[in-house]
C-alpha cells in the first residue's frame, strides 16, 4: 500500500500561500505534519524545518513583502501553473474549465476567488486523491513545477525547497531546467499601443492573496450516503 501523502500536501498548501499571520502562526504544526507522515526523505524535511524556522524570524511585513515580489511580480515564478503554459492566450480559458471540471468530477467545488491552476489549489486538491491518482495528477505537471524550482533557485529563493517537496511527492526527478528571461516590469505593463493589435498581457493587476477552500458537494436530498 502507497504511503500516504495527505497531509504533507495539504501542509505544503499552507506553507506556498501568502505568509500573513494566520499562515505563520500555523508553521509549527505544519512543518510537525509534515515530519510525522514522513512521505518526504529526511534531508527534504530539514530543509523544510530551516524554510519554517527563517519564515518565523523574519519581520512579517518583510516576509509578506518578500512574496508579492516574488510571486506576484513574474511569470517565471508565478503559482498559477497556466501562466507557465497558455500565458494570456485563448487556450487558457478553456484550460481552467476543464480542471474546474477535473474537482467536480471528484465531487468537489472550490470556493473562494483564487483561480483552479493556482498551485495551493491544485495541491489542495491532490490531498483529497488517493495516492496513486494525487501521484499521477501531480505527474501531469511536472514539466511546470520544475520550471518553476528553477526559477525560484535562480533568485536563491528557500521556497525552491517547498516545489523540490512536491515534486518529490510526485515521484518526480528534483532538476533544474533552463530559464527563459522575462521582460522587465515596465515592459510588462506597458499600454499597447492603439490598433496596433490589443494584448492582453499585464492588463489586470497582480492578484491579491484569496482564502482558499475546497469543500465536498452536498448530495442531493434523499440520496443514500
Amino acid at each position: 500500500m502507497s504511503r500516504s501523502i495527505r497531509y504533507t500536501l495539504r501542509a505544503l498548501a499552507l506553507l506556498l500561500s501568502y505568509p500573513g499571520g494566520e499562515v505563520r502562526a500555523a508553521v509549527p504544526e505544519l512543518l510537525a505534519a509534515i515530519r510525522d507522515e514522513a512521505a518526504l526523505p529526511a534531508p527534504r524535511r530539514a530543509e523544510l524545518q530551516a524554510f519554517g524556522a527563517d519564515l518565523l524570524r523574519a519581520d512579517p511585513l518583510e516576509a509578506e513583502a518578500r512574496y508579492v515580489e516574488l510571486f506576484d511580480r513574474g511569470r517565471s515564478t508565478s503559482l498559477h501553473l497556466f501562466e507557465h503554459v497558455h500565458g494570456d492566450s485563448r487556450e487558457r480559458g478553456p484550460a481552467m474549465i476543464d480542471l474546474l471540471k477535473t474537482y467536480e468530477a471528484a465531487g468537489l467545488r472550490l470556493e473562494g476567488r483564487e483561480l483552479p491552476d493556482h498551485l495551493c489549489v491544485v495541491l489542495e486538491f491532490a490531498s483529497t486523491q488517493p495516492t496513486r491518482l494525487a501521484k499521477a495528477f501531480l505527474g501531469e505537471m511536472a514539466h511546470i513545477l520544475r520550471a518553476i524550482f528553477s526559477a525560484l533557485r535562480q533568485r536563491d529563493s528557500n521556497y525552491a525547497s517547498l516545489l523540490a517537496a512536491v515534486l518529490e511527492l510526485a515521484g518526480e526527478k528534483v532538476e533544474a531546467v533552463p530559464v527563459a528571461p522575462e521582460e522587465s516590469l515596465d515592459a510588462t505593463w506597458a499600454e499597447p499601443v492603439a490598433f496596433g493589435g490589443c494584448s492582453t498581457q499585464g492588463q489586470a493587476a497582480p492578484g491579491r492573496p484569496q482564502p482558499i477552500q475546497i469543500v465536498r458537494r452536498k448530495a442531493p436530498q434523499g440520496a443514500s450516503a
